[in-house]
């Protein structure tokens, strides 16, 4: 009967050694790759108010940098924010050149201290982020009140535009420049001892509205541009309130300079009038005094 043959057992030694060397293969390659240290950035995301756009993205980098770059649709990537360890790049220089344009920006991943290093199809990690058109997508900022004045029946308010870093022959337009009559302003306002709000709208800057005599009112305002189909509204502007007092003490103030001049003008046709009978009596005392003459 034959002997079975088994498989020939490996020495220890000789174990030792291979598990060592596959260790130092892999060991290799992950090196080569970048895989052990390099790593994707994930959650890429416009953050943009008045055309001020930063993209933001994470995790926070151990032992790699990043790089961005953005271009349009139809163009070339452009290099942002070389080789950096933080997770926000401001691309608002790029995007202000024309905010209309839709925008995309990727972010690659380098390991640290060898950004020549590629990844393991021979170019860095890379991530893109959500497509972007400014004059669409970017937020409106909170608006600020400039002037309001309440007289007798008339609320007047006017809204301040804001500035933006977009320019036109090394002009910085304003909100109302870049949107026109697309950018309304919405009041809201209130008896300031009621809560009970009414609302006005208007495509410029000022408001004119009826309210009751004496009564103090509130208000703040918002920014609104209708046709589009998400970030359509600002925040709401810090809240404003009259003074009744502030109003009567201009209405006294007119009264009173009324009375002082009525009071002036009585004075002086007063006091010609008295010159005048002075000068009358004087004028007649004279005659009476002066000797006849005998012919």
């Amino acid at each position: 009967m034959a002997i079975p043959a088994w498989p020939p057992v490996p020495r220890p030694e000789t174990a030792v050694a291979r598990t060592l060397l596959l260790g130092w293969v892999f060991a290799q390659v992950a090196g080569a790759t970048g895989t052990t240290d390099t790593v994707a950035a994930y959650n890429l995301t416009w953050k943009s108010t008045n055309f001020k756009t930063i993209l933001e993205w994470q995790p926070k980098p151990i032992n790699h940098v990043y790089t961005v770059q953005i271009s349009t649709k139809s163009g070339d990537w452009k290099n942002k924010c070389f080789h950096i360890t933080d997770t926000e790049c401001d691309l608002t220089d790029e995007i202000v050149k024309d905010v209309n344009q839709t925008y995309l920006a990727r972010v690659l991943s380098y390991p640290a201290g060898n950004v020549g290093s590629a990844g393991s199809a021979g170019e860095p990690l890379f991530v893109n982020s959500p497509e972007f058109t400014p004059y669409l997508d970017t937020n409106l900022g909170q608006p600020t009140i400039k002037s309001f004045e309440q007289v007798r029946t008339k609320l007047n308010v006017t809204v301040q535009d804001a500035r933006t870093l977009v320019r036109i022959n090394d002009t910085f337009l304003s909100l109302r420049d870049i949107f026109g009559k697309d950018l309304i302003y919405t009041l809201y306002y209130w008896r300031a001892s009621s809560t009970g709000k009414k609302t006005a709208k208007t495509n410029t800057n000022a408001f004119s509205i009826d309210v009751d005599k004496g009564e103090n009112y509130c208000f703040n305002v918002q920014a609104v541009i209708p046709s589009r189909k998400a970030n359509q509204k600002s925040v709401e502007s810090t809240i404003e309130c009259t003074s009744r007092e502030k109003v009567d003490f201009r209405e006294m103030f007119f009264i009173i300079g009324a009375v002082v001049f009525v009071v002036i003008i009585l004075v002086i046709i007063l006091a010609v009038s008295l010159h005048k009978c002075r000068k009358a009596r004087v004028g007649q005392g004279w005659k009476e005094n002066s000797p006849l003459n005998v012919a």
